[in-house]
């Protein structure tokens, strides 16, 4: 809450029996073998339905009640007249390459005009007064990459349209954060690319085991250890919602061969090492419940789908782009998307089924918002963006992300909602 204080051996290299040349060999044979299953998994990817009981306040404070509803099952629905935009350009926090209509993207105001209909319940647009008054003297933490930043950016637009009254800090490590002062209202968000902390490596003069392979540099991932912006999070925030994916298969950055990702544990390097689609297995694995043990009583914990990308014709710095001006129908959605495709944009549903496999009996609640953004081609920034290549990564504010919340926060009335019929009882 915004009235706490803000937060603040080298081992001998053990002898072992494979020899240089064969580990270095099963090394790349694993990295591109792991690479391989990545990009071409032989079964078809099925989300575990985003169900829950759909509860909303009312105006009055009443509360109505749905039957159980996947969210993720639905459309998209066109209304030509439009709506009243939630905010505009004009918010402050908007990153620039985000904002559509400040840099006159041809469709930036029609992008609002389209709202999500799951096919057998109502996800209406939440209301930010409503939403202030029934979670004052609450902190909510963004935890994870731009996206979530994306996330982040597009709640507090929304919020501030209705209170202006903000004190801007960074509580617990954030990259950034606002409370809303009269309601003691707090988001924040904490960048972090893997969750876990990575850093450049270099190989040691003296020697060791990577370098005893030929590794010479990298970067080093230590998958049981928190990066620091976000570590002290989960012992300050009342709701965190978490998100990792992106970075992990980045060439442009973790290069396989010439800055490969190098994992540790215990403060040891995995031998031998073991490619990416292992390592965020075993991060997942660590910071789930690195995150469980740290949270105090009644913290509600999210973990949000992956955000799919739209790149057509290639990928990012291959040409691609995306030049959509309406959503994708449920064909071309499968064209782009589905495993056996194999395409550019995979990315996402084979990140899902490593965040499903992981988070499956813990305290987390899975936000999905994979499905219902795989139709929004139009919506991200393109050639507007500001890049020497189209972004088809991020999304138009206002925009896609608006919905995110929505789910979001239907998700947190629900919840409360729950605690009030148990305590009741």
């Amino acid at each position: 809450m915004a009235s706490r204080e803000q937060y603040h051996s080298k081992k001998t290299a053990s002898s072992f029996s494979y020899s240089r040349s064969f580990i270095l060999l099963l090394f790349f044979g694993s990295l591109f073998l792991g690479f391989s299953l990545f990009k071409s998994s032989l079964l078809p990817f099925r989300a575990p339905a985003n169900e829950v009981t759909a509860t909303f306040p009312t105006g009055d404070g009443a509360s109505g009640s749905l039957n159980a509803c996947d969210y993720s099952d639905g459309e998209w629905i066109y209304y030509p007249r439009g709506k009243s935009l939630r905010y505009d350009h004009t918010c402050k926090e908007i990153f620039k390459g985000w904002n559509c209509i400040s840099s006159s993207k041809y469709n930036a105001l029609d992008i609002v005009n389209w709202r999500w209909k799951p096919h057998r319940c109502e996800l209406p647009q939440f209301d930010p007064l409503l939403f202030l008054q029934r979670f004052t003297n609450t902190s909510i933490g963004f935890v994870g990459d731009s996206l979530n930043r994306n996330m982040f950016v597009s709640l507090f637009c929304t919020l501030r349209r209705v209170s202006t009254e903000v004190k801007k800090w960074r509580p617990a490590g954030a990259d950034r954060g606002f409370t809303f002062l009269k309601y003691n209202l707090t988001i924040a968000y904490h960048r972090t690319n893997l969750l876990a902390r990575y850093g450049r490596w270099s190989a040691n003069s003296n020697g060791g085991l990577l370098e005893s392979l030929g590794f010479m540099e990298g970067y080093r991932v230590d998958v049981d250890i928190p990066e620091g912006t976000w570590a002290e999070a989960p012992n300050f925030h009342d709701i965190l919602i978490f998100n990792t994916g992106h970075w992990w298969w980045a060439p442009s950055k973790f290069d396989p061969v010439k800055s490969p990702m190098l994992f540790f544990e215990n403060g040891m390097p995995l031998i031998p090492p073991v490619p990416p689609d292992v390592g965020i297995d075993k991060v997942l694995k660590h910071m789930i419940s690195f995150t469980q043990k740290r949270v105090r009583p009644g913290t509600s914990l999210f973990f949000r789908t992956q955000s799919p990308r739209h790149f057509e014709g290639g990928d990012w710095d291959q040409g691609g782009s995306c030049q959509r001006s309406q959503p994708l129908t449920p064909r071309e959605v499968e064209e782009l998307f589905a495993i056996e495709k194999n395409g550019t944009n995979v990315e996402a549903r084979l990140v899902n089924q490593h965040l499903y496999s992981a988070l499956h009996g813990s305290s987390f609640q899975i936000l999905d918002i994979t499905h219902m953004s795989e139709f929004r081609a139009d919506a991200h920034p393109s050639t507007a963006g500001g890049k020497k290549h189209d972004d088809c990564m991020h999304w138009c504010l206002p925009g896609v992300t608006d919905t995110w919340n929505d789910l979001f926060i239907a998700h947190l009335h629900n919840n409360k909602n729950r605690v009030k019929q148990i305590i009741s009882l």
